[in-house]
């Protein structure tokens, strides 16, 4: 993906279908599921809480490759981030620093970037191929954001930051301040867009682009569930595949 790291798909049937087996597997999901919700009760996070079958067929529901600019592949189960009226909240599992960075600046992130150690000193321990992002149900609340361009500006910063190390070792790099450093760039520099969707569309991510979501604000709504949105990010053999790739 070229441009600006982001690109909106449909709306289309074979992807308002998936939606729908998708929305009813959730709601089954929510209903006996044991994982804790975080900040303060309003984050279900959900990784792999989707049952959908590696080609992601979903309760007899055909994933919607064709409709997508993706070539098929395995996938893994999709995660089902939930968000309720509210969101966020504190907790005590997160400090008032990472919840203000929350609050102000929508928790923006690279997918794939680890804590790792007692310092929690970030690593590229989950190399994406891509993002993809499809709403399960009707929802003007907490979208996705992305800052246009941010991939560029990461992948430059991260080469950089690799330069020195053989590329087999670039998962067990500490990238902590040149992601940092990058991601401080990003902000100012890049446009933040809001990416709300509805289900039948999509949102494909560059999988360095710098996202997050939006906290819940007054007026938003959603169905009683909260706002549910399926990510798959099927992962790439290695580093190196992961930041040198198109």
């Amino acid at each position: 993906m070229v441009g600006p790291g982001w690109q909106k798909i449909g709306p289309d049937p074979a992807i308002a279908a998936w939606a729908a087996a998708a929305r009813q597997a959730a709601r089954d999901t929510l209903a006996r599921a044991t994982e804790p919700w975080r900040c303060g009760g309003t984050w279900f996070v959900g990784v792999d809480a989707l049952p959908n079958a590696a080609d992601g067929t979903l309760n007899g529901t055909a994933f919607p490759w064709p409709a997508l600019p993706l070539a098929p592949g395995p996938l893994h189960r999709a995660q089902l981030s939930v968000i309720r009226p509210g969101y966020p909240q504190p907790s005590p599992d997160e400090t008032p620093a990472a919840f203000a960075y929350r609050q102000t600046r929508d928790a923006a992130h690279l997918d794939g970037l680890l804590p790792v150690g007692p310092d929690r000193r970030r690593m590229v321990k989950e190399p994406h191929a891509w993002i993809l992002g499809l709403p399960l149900n009707d929802s003007t609340a907490s979208p996705l954001t992305v800052w246009e361009g941010s991939h560029e500006i990461l992948r430059a910063a991260l080469l950089t930051a690799f330069a020195a190390h053989p590329p087999d070792s670039w998962g067990d790099i500490d990238i902590t301040t040149a992601y940092q450093q990058a991601r401080r760039e990003v902000f100012a520099t890049c446009r933040r867009i809001e990416l709300p969707a509805r289900p039948g569309e999509a949102t494909l991510l560059h999988r360095l682009a710098l996202h997050g979501v939006v906290p819940w604000k007054d007026g938003d709504s959603a169905p009683p569930e909260g706002r549910m949105i399926a990510y798959l990010r099927p992962q790439l053999a290695t580093v190196h595949d992961w930041l040198t790739g198109p």
